[in-house]
C-alpha cells in the first residue's frame, strides 16, 4: 500500500489512496472473467453438442471386425466346454393378503354460530364556520416613466489606407537532380 502525503490537509496526514484508485478496476476485472466463465460455458454447451450430432448423422456405421488371421506356429485357442443348464426350483406362491375394510366414521353436524351484528358507526356532524371573505385590496402602480435614449453621432470612421509595398523578385531557383528522401520511386515501366 502506497501513503502519501496530503497535500491540502495542513497537519500533513497521510491517507491510503492506492486502496481508493484500485477498487473500481478490481470489480471490473471480476466481473469481465464472470461474464467471460458465462460465455465459454455456452460455446461449451451449444456448439459441442451440435457437432457431436451432426458428425453423428453424417459418419458411415463402421464395418464388422475382420476376423483376426492367426499366424502359423501359435496352438489354436481351445474351445471352452458347455455349462450345464441348471434347474431352479419353482418360486413358493405368495400368501394372498387381505386388507380389513376401514369402518366409516360419520362425523357430529357442526353446530351454527351466530355472530352478534355490528353496531352502527354513527358519524357527528359538525358544522364549520364559514370561510371569511378575503379582500384584496386594489394598488394603483404608478405610470412607468418613459425612457429617452440619446442619440449619439458618431464621428466618421478615417479612410485606411494600406500602402503599396513592391516585393523584390523572388531569385531563381537551381534545377538541381537530387533525389527527395521521402518520396516513392517512379514505378519501372
Amino acid at each position: 500500500m502506497f501513503l502519501h502525503r496530503n497535500r491540502t490537509d495542513p497537519k500533513g496526514h497521510y491517507e491510503a489512496n492506492h486502496l481508493k484508485r484500485n477498487q473500481q478496476p478490481a470489480m471490473a476485472s471480476a466481473t469481465s472473467f464472470s461474464l467471460a466463465v458465462i460465455l465459454a460455458c455456452m460455446l461449451l454447451a451449444s456448439s459441442t453438442c451440435q457437432g457431436a450430432r451432426h458428425l453423428a448423422d453424417t459418419t458411415p456405421a463402421a464395418a464388422p471386425p475382420a476376423a483376426a488371421v492367426i499366424p502359423p506356429g501359435i496352438p489354436a485357442v481351445p474351445t471352452l466346454p458347455t455349462v450345464p443348464a441348471v434347474t431352479m426350483p419353482p418360486m413358493p406362491a405368495v400368501p394372498a393378503v387381505t386388507v380389513p375394510s376401514v369402518p366409516q366414521v360419520t362425523l357430529p353436524p357442526m353446530p351454527k354460530v351466530t355472530m352478534p351484528p355490528m353496531p352502527a358507526v354513527v358519524v357527528p356532524k359538525v358544522t364549520m364556520a364559514p370561510m371569511p371573505a378575503m379582500v384584496v385590496p386594489k394598488v394603483t402602480m404608478p405610470p412607468m416613466p418613459a425612457i429617452v435614449v440619446p442619440k449619439v453621432t458618431m464621428a466618421p470612421m478615417p479612410a485606411i489606407v494600406v500602402p503599396k509595398v513592391a516585393m523584390a523578385p523572388m531569385p531563381a531557383i537551381p534545377s538541381v537532380n537530387v533525389p527527395m528522401p521521402f518520396l516513392a520511386p517512379p514505378p519501372s515501366a
